[in-house]
Parts: structure tokens; sequence; C-alpha cells
């Protein structure tokens, strides 16, 4: 007998619910389609950041992205984090109450350049802005410096208009070099991190902050002030 044709018994909240492989079928292949709407999504803004960067190297000679880089959660994370925030598993919900399954960070050489971009992408016509937290002018408690906005892009599949949530990032090189390795230091240490290695990060991140105060204020100087944004022209 072919053990892929038994039913499935899953233990859930209400009880133990048993599924056909014909309905475990459906259900897989919804949910890849659910996530191809923000695979779609994420599509949608790197093309938007791939035209910002190709006018601003036509018409001003400057590329203000330095790197960009892009992923959708898997599925094992995403359950994780409806467990971890209480969510319920429906779509509906995961929609409303996920924001970050489609993410996306720019990585720019200037804190001008990353809100410079924030800007002219939050001020198109078919993006409408969800959430702003501004790790820049506010920086977390542990030194993180970043731009996050939750941005949503309509996308248009053949079964009509869907508006998918992407969050995306902008931080500079430097920024990005440090909550890469406090990223690292974390994974290491489980989440508990020594307090003196705590202290340091923070020590760095504050020295981050000012290298790219003191590199912008360079490139000011050797090239005079900067070209208005793509907005002002």
């Amino acid at each position: 007998m072919d053990a892929s044709a038994e039913p499935l018994s899953v233990v859930t909240g209400d009880g133990v619910s048993t599924f056909s492989p014909d309905q475990l079928r459906a259900m897989r292949d919804e949910f890849q389609r659910f996530l191809l709407e923000y695979q779609f999504g994420l599509r949608e803004v790197e093309t938007k950041l791939g035209i910002l960067r190709d006018e601003f190297l036509l018409m001003h000679e400057y590329n203000p992205i330095e790197h960009v880089s892009s992923r959708v959660k898997t599925a094992d994370s995403i359950v994780d984090k409806l467990g971890r925030k209480g969510i319920e598993p429906t779509f509906d919900a995961i929609r409303a109450g996920i924001t970050d399954i489609a993410g996306i960070r720019v990585t720019t050489s200037f804190t001008k350049d990353a809100y410079r971009l924030f800007d002219l992408l939050t001020a198109q016509d078919d993006i409408a802005v969800r959430e702003v937290k501004d790790y820049i002018a506010e920086p977390k408690r542990n030194g993180y410096q970043s731009l996050h906005v939750i941005v949503e892009v309509p996308v248009f599949l053949s079964s009509g208009r869907v508006d998918v949530a992407v969050e995306v990032q902008f931080r500079t090189i430097a920024m990005d070099f440090w909550a890469s390795l406090e990223h690292k230091i974390y994974y290491k240490y489980a989440g508990v991190v020594p307090d003196g290695l705590l202290a340091e990060l923070k020590e760095a991140a504050d020295s981050a902050a000012l290298l790219d105060a003191r590199m912008e204020r360079l490139h000011s100087q050797l090239h005079g002030p900067r070209q208005p944004s793509i907005r002002a022209v």
C-alpha cells in the first residue's frame, strides 16, 4: 500500500484533524500561491529601486545605491512568528499581522542617500506607506541604526489586484557591517550576549555613526553640494 495515500492526522488546538493527501496537496499549493504574491511584490519594489539607481547614474553621474538584497520568509519562519505573536493561521490574519514576509535591504554610501531614496520611493503614487521606524534618527539602545518602512505595492494577478506588504530597510555600509556582526554574535550566544560584549557593540555602533558623518562631510568637501533629488528636478 502506498503510504503517501494514507490520511494524515494533525493535533490542533481544537483536537485532532485528519487530512487526505489531496487536501494536503491543495493546502501546499495554496500556501505556495500565497508566498508567490510576496515574491512578485519584491520584484515590483526592486524594479522601482533599479529605475531610481539608473536615473541617478544618467542624470547626476552618481549611484546612491551600493547594494540591494531581498528575501521572502520561509514557511517555517512564518509559522514560528505566528506562534510568537499569537496570530490566527489564516491568510488574511497573516497578511495583516506579519508585514516583513517580503523584505528588501538597500545599502547606501551615506545617510543622506538613505533618506533620499526613502523619500523618492514612498512618493510614488502606487506606493502606500503603512509604517515607518527611523532608527537612524533614534537608534535602538544597542546602537542599531537603520531606516525601516513598510510599504504596500499593487501586484496584478490573473485573479485581480493584490496589495502586498514589503519591508524596506535603508542603511549605510557602516550600519550594515555593524548589523551583520551583531547578528552573528547574537546567533553564537543564542541571544544571551555577555554585558561586556554588548557594551563593545554599542561603542562600535557609535563609532560607525561617527564614521558615516565624517565620510559624508569629506564627500561634500570633494564634490560640493549634493545634486537635488529627482523629486525636486
